[in-house]
C-alpha cells in the first residue's frame, strides 16, 4: 500500500459532464491505498481462504428484476462484445449478458486466473469487493480520497498527470486506442485489461488509477456534488443515502448505485471520456462486468 498524506483539494470538474460539478474544497483525512488494483491471483486467494462465492456465480433475485426475461436470471455477468455493434450499429449494443461469466471466465469462456494473475480482478460486484476488503483488513475508498488520491497533488488538472491526455505522445493509461467501439490495434494496445503497473504511476506512486477497469468506491450515487460554502471544505464528504441513489429511469428496480471512478479501456475521446480523477459514473452495486474492479484502503 501507499501512504496517501491528509489535505484539501477543489474535488470535481465543471469543465466536462454535468455530474461532476460543481467544484468544491473538500478536505481528506491521510490514509493507505493499495498501490494497483486488486488482482486476480490476489482475489483467487481470498476466495481459496473463504470458499466466497461472487454475485456472478448465484442466480439473481427475480424480485429484485420485475419483468425481466426468465432466460437472464441465472448466474452470469455483464460481457464487453464489440462484435454486437457490429452487427446492429446500435449504443450499447458492445455489450451482452452472458450465463457462466465470472471473476475467473471474465468472458464467459475458459479459466483465465493463471493466465490473468496480474491483471485486475473483473465481474466483481459490490458485495464481492467489500468481502474481500474486510477479509483483508480494509475498506473501499470514498469517492473524495479516491479522486484526492488520483489527482496526485495535481489540483485543477484535467488528467491524473497534467493537462494533455498523451503529453509528447506518451500513452498514460489503459484507455481505448482509437474511436470506440472498433476494434483497436493489434498487438499491446488492444482491448482489454492490461498487467497492474504497466502505465506510468501517479506522483503518489499508484498505478493504473485512470483507465483500465473503473473501481468500485463506497459513496453511493448523487447526480452532482452538494456544494460547499466557499469559506469551509467540507472534511472527508461522504454520500451515505442509498435510497437517493436509484435509477429514476427505471422505478421497478429498487438496486442502489454505487459511484464508480478512473474510467477503462473503454473509454476513449469520442465516447466516455471519463479518464480523469474528476470524472465520476453510476452503476448498480450488484452489477459485474469486464471492466469494474476495485481496490482498498486503510484508514489511520
Amino acid at each position: 500500500m501507499v501512504r496517501i498524506p491528509g489535505g484539501n483539494f477543489a474535488m470535481g470538474s465543471d469543465r466536462h459532464y454535468p455530474e461532476e460539478g460543481p467544484v468544491r474544497r473538500v478536505a481528506v483525512a491521510g490514509f493507505w491505498m493499495d498501490r494497483a488494483p486488486v488482482t486476480v491471483a490476489a482475489f483467487a486467494g481470498f476466495v481459496a481462504a473463504t470458499g466466497h462465492v461472487t454475485v456472478a456465480e448465484r442466480p439473481p433475485d427475480p424480485l429484485l428484476y420485475p419483468g425481466a426475461d426468465p432466460a437472464l436470471l441465472r448466474a452470469g455477468a455483464i460481457v464487453f462484445r464489440p462484435e454486437g455493434f457490429a452487427a446492429s450499429r446500435a449504443p450499447g449494443s458492445w455489450w451482452s449478458y452472458v450465463p457462466g461469466a465470472s471473476w475467473r471466465r471474465p468472458e464467459g469462456l475458459g479459466d483465465v486466473v493463471a493466465e490473468r494473475a496480474d491483471h485486475p480482478v473483473t465481474q466483481v460486484a459490490v458485495a464481492d469487493a467489500e468481502a474481500y476488503a474486510a477479509w483483508a483488513g480494509k475498506a473501499l475508498p470514498g469517492e473524495a480520497e479516491w479522486e484526492f488520491a488520483a489527482r496526485g497533488g495535481h489540483e485543477g488538472s484535467d488528467y491524473a498527470w497534467g493537462d494533455a491526455l498523451e503529453p509528447d505522445g506518451r500513452r498514460m493509461a489503459n484507455t481505448w486506442p482509437g474511436p470506440f467501439p472498433h476494434r483497436g490495434e493489434a498487438g499491446p494496445h488492444r482491448y482489454g485489461t492490461s498487467p497492474v503497473g504497466a502505465f506510468p504511476a501517479n506522483p503518489f506512486g499508484l498505478a493504473d488509477m485512470i483507465g483500465n477497469v473503473w473501481e468500485w468506491t463506497a459513496d453511493y450515487w448523487s447526480p452532482h456534488h452538494a456544494a460547499t460554502p466557499g469559506c469551509c471544505a467540507a472534511a472527508n464528504a461522504r454520500a451515505t443515502d442509498p435510497s437517493a441513489s436509484f435509477d429514476p429511469s427505471q422505478p421497478g428496480i429498487r438496486i442502489p448505485r454505487r459511484v464508480l471512478k478512473g474510467g477503462s479501456y473503454l473509454c476513449a475521446p469520442n465516447y466516455c471520456r471519463r479518464y480523469r480523477p474528476a470524472a465520476r459514473h453510476p452503476e448498480m452495486e450488484d452489477s459485474a462486468t469486464t471492466n469494474i474492479g476495485f481496490r482498498c484502503v486503510v484508514r489511520a
